[in-house]
């Protein structure tokens, strides 16, 4: 646990006792801090109280003795309005923050040599952060891994020399982190989500951009061009000459940044362009968009001053990121991917452009326009099997443009996709869930049916393995 510097003595407000709200309340307390911690669940409330969380009701506290409140990510700070504590805290004059920012603070008060670095973009995020911090180990780096992703920053181990703390972070995160200026900071890129939180897209593509507001000399920004917003924002970082900003694109040939073409990372970064290695080989980071996510673990790894070849060493042993395009199985020929994350047609774009020869699992609680978007990529699909309250809707989409069958749960369609990549032909048949759906008509979120068919494929290859020759 990282106990929380700079707050002793001080009444600090705590709103939302989820896991990343537990781990602040015992950070501050250990710290000296008098914390008054509440949530607006019951449920969470008594989980508090479970583990010796005393619970004081902010509504009703006296909040001219309050210094700050640290606000869960999920509470709206400013749109579709500020929530009610947000409000009463802001009237008296008390500090709105997160855990991110008591995190960087504590770690800059420590004076360790350790560094940070900070992740964020609309998309690839979770995977660059677990991409990075395996580099990190693999060139022989200590590092702690957490965040958005995984384990909430307060329960990291504390900061101490040589330490690189891989941090993930939301858009709500960097909102309550007014201090945060990482060691390496990455901007993967941006495209329209959480307007309800943020108003515009504009808006929130200026929280974005906060992640390297106030980055200093002797830092790093390495910040994506391949969409129009990032790209605005790495033009104005290049132009303030404070941190040393790394441009990164995927299909742009560009000079002083990094960058791939056809599958092969390059750096341009110094006077000469190094051809750095092929991508294409890369199992478990297939896919444009994964070496968008590659590119810029790359450049992170140069600015933490690793070897080129460690660092590309280390992504061809990446054992890549559960529900996203992971690789459960492969046996003779037929590989079976989890892409369960692919929640919406955007997502399972990528998954589709990945590959060819798909036999693909499809449906679910339908989002806003279907699949009709994926229209360009069905030339990728050897049949579709569709699951969920979506098939009606997904059978008139592909009549006449994809074979398919109604499979209506996960426990008909692995096996009958399997048997069908089994017969085919080809080098490589992809047996892919990727639902372009939510879960919620059939399971409670997307890891739970990403777990299914996990267990349905590693049961299935195991009856494979097991039958005669």
């Amino acid at each position: 646990m990282i106990i929380a510097a700079g707050f002793e003595g001080r009444t600090i407000a705590v709103f939302g006792l989820a896991r990343s709200g537990i781990a602040t309340v015992r950070s501050l307390a250990a710290g000296g801090a008098r914390v008054l911690a509440w949530d607006d669940s019951q449920g969470r409330r008594a989980d508090a109280q479970a583990v010796g969380l005393p619970l004081e009701n902010l509504y009703d506290a006296d909040w001219s003795e309050i210094s700050a409140l640290v606000l869960s990510p999920g509470v709206p700070l400013t749109h579709p309005e500020p929530h009610a504590l947000v409000k009463l805290a802001q009237a008296a004059g008390a500090a709105v923050i997160g855990d991110i920012e008591i995190f960087f603070r504590t770690v800059r008060a420590s004076r360790a040599n350790a560094r940070i670095v900070g992740i964020t973009g609309t998309n690839g995020k979770s995977t660059t952060t677990a991409l990075v911090g395996h580099m990190v180990e693999e060139c022989g780096g200590r590092v702690a891994v957490g965040g958005n992703i995984g384990t909430a920053v307060l329960e990291l181990e504390p900061p101490r020399d040589g330490l690189v703390y891989v941090i993930e972070l939301s858009s709500y995160q960097i909102d309550l982190a007014p201090s945060l200026a990482p060691d390496v900071a990455i901007l993967i890129n941006i495209t329209p989500d959480h307007i309800d939180r943020h108003g515009s897209l504009e808006h929130y593509a200026e929280v974005k951009a906060n992640i390297f507001a106030r980055q200093t000399r002797g830092q790093t920004a390495i910040c994506g061009i391949d969409d129009e917003l990032s790209a605005d924002i790495c033009t104005t970082l290049t132009a303030r000459h404070e941190a040393t900003v790394v441009p990164v694109s995927v299909g742009q040939t560009v000079g002083k940044s990094i960058y791939v073409v056809d599958g092969t990372l390059y750096d341009s970064t110094d006077l000469a362009i190094i051809k750095v290695g092929d991508l294409h080989g890369l199992r478990t980071l297939a896919g444009a968009h994964n070496w968008q996510n590659a590119a810029m673990a790359y450049a992170a790894g140069r600015a933490l001053g690793f070897d080129r070849e460690p660092i590309l060493h280390s992504f061809r042993h990446f054992p890549g990121l559960a529900h996203r395009m992971e690789i459960v199985a492969e046996h003779n020929h037929v590989r079976f991917v989890n892409d369960s994350k692919g929640t919406n047609a955007d997502a399972t774009r990528h998954a589709l452009a990945a590959y060819r020869n798909i036999f693909w699992i499809v449906g679910g609680k339908a989002k806003e326009g279907g699949i009709e978007s994926l229209e360009a990529l069905f030339p990728h699909v050897a049949r579709a099997y569709l699951i969920g309250e979506s098939s009606d809707d997904f059978a008139v989409m592909l009549e006449g443009k994809v074979p398919y069958a109604r499979c209506g749960t996960l426990d008909v369609a692995v096996p009958q996709a399997a048997r069908d990549a089994r017969a085919a032909t080809g080098d490589l048949k992809i047996v892919m869930l990727s639902p372009a759906c939510a879960s919620f008509d059939q399971y409670p979120n997307f890891e739970v049916r990403g777990d299914a068919f996990r267990r349905l494929v590693q049961s299935l290859v195991k009856d494979w393995e097991g039958a005669p020759a």
